[in-house]
């Protein structure tokens, strides 16, 4: 195919007679790139190869496969469904055209040909077509669009909780995405829930937004009624994500809701117990406490990542899922070099702990971590 050539619409030709390739080839020559095909093996290749088709005449009485039964296999393959297919015929019958629109055909030209119809219309499928082929690029790159910025609306809004909690924003947001992701795959997750879990992880917390911030920047004890209205955040997350069909904001909502149950049943909001507890929210709950235990807090330095292992280690079976710790295990050198990666200074995330009677010691801090606000 020369440059000028490779610059037009393809039109693929399918008949058994060479006469009826031949009149076609030459009315259309000069606006199109024309494919021919004798058979129907030949035509399936053709449409199936590049230079791809914008458009297949295909008659429908051939030796062996006819015109109907290419059609259904055109129409049966991802790859060549949506190039439009117009049959060539010298049938009257109005049965056999009702059977060719039914398979897809866009229109029938009739025979003997006539070289200006068949022109005609041609250029009226190609160009209707390409329409359709524009329709379709700009509806993916609408959804994508879209897709993008309810991303960065999931992520301003972790950004406005962790303002609201703290003085100073760190790399949070990207180590929480990160380790949902890294901890998903590790566990067998496919890649689009995966992805998911990524992109929802921020929103776990969102809740704090309904927490008064004195009480999120405190640091001494907190008072039995404001333990309850900082417990209260899960439900308050909940809420604000809400209740749709959407399956990412499904994610995030059991994420936010259901982060602090605990699979022995003594965790909160619901005291949920083992596979009761959604998998987004057992996860969750893991990845909410590796974070936890590995960054500054105001009352401790956080811990190495060999001691915060240890301690979701130590909570299988009582605090996390246990087939959710074994492929923490399995994401661990992943997650560590997230850690590294985003690390923040002192002072660039403040996520304090908020159990009762927390004691300053090292053992009292590693609780503190583990068991987190």
């Amino acid at each position: 195919m020369s440059e000028a050539e490779a610059e037009r619409p393809v039109v693929l030709a399918v008949d058994d007679s060479t006469d009826i390739l031949a009149l076609v080839k030459k009315a259309l020559a000069s606006e199109y790139f024309v494919l021919t095909a004798s058979d129907a093996g030949s035509a399936l290749e053709l449409a199936a190869a590049r230079p791809r088709p914008s458009l297949i005449l295909l008659d429908i009485d051939m030796p062996g496969a006819s015109g109907f039964d290419v059609c259904r296999v055109l129409k049966s393959e991802a790859n060549t469904a949506d190039i439009p297919v117009v049959f060539l015929t010298a049938r009257e019958d109005p049965a056999a055209q009702v059977e060719g629109l039914e398979l897809g055909a866009v229109d029938y030209v009739t025979k003997p040909l006539s070289a200006a119809v068949l022109r005609a219309r041609v250029r009226n499928h190609v160009a209707l077509a390409n329409q359709h082929a524009e329709l379709g690029r700009m509806v993916v790159e609408r959804t994508r669009a879209l897709e993008e910025t309810r991303l960065q609306l999931i992520r301003r809004l972790s950004r406005a909780m962790e303002m609201h909690e703290s003085s100073a924003v760190g790399n949070r947001v990207v180590r929480l995405a990160q380790y949902a992701r890294i901890l998903s795959e590790a566990a067998g997750a496919k890649p689009a829930m995966a992805e998911m879990m990524m992109t929802a992880a921020p929103l776990h917390d969102i809740g704090k937004l309904g927490v008064p911030a004195d009480l999120l920047r405190k640091t001494g004890k907190l008072s039995a009624p404001d333990w309850e209205r900082v417990r209260r955040h899960p439900e308050l997350g909940a809420e604000i994500i809400g209740e749709h069909d959407d399956p990412l904001l499904k994610v995030a909502r059991q994420m936010a809701l259901y982060h602090h149950e605990r699979w022995d049943g003594t965790g909160y909001p619901e005291g949920l117990k083992g596979a009761d507890i959604p998998w987004p929210g057992r996860l969750m709950a893991i990845v909410d406490s590796f974070e936890s235990m590995t960054t500054t807090q105001f009352y401790r330095e956080p811990l190495n990542v060999l001691e915060a292992a240890a301690e979701i280690q130590e909570g299988s079976g009582t605090r996390f899922d246990p087939k959710l710790v074994e492929a923490f295990k399995r994401a661990l050198p992943q997650m560590k070099k997230v850690l590294e990666t985003y690390s923040d200074s002192l002072g660039d995330l403040i996520d304090l702990d908020f159990s009762p009677g927390r004691g300053t010691g090292k053992k009292a801090q590693k609780a503190a971590a583990v068991k987190r606000k």
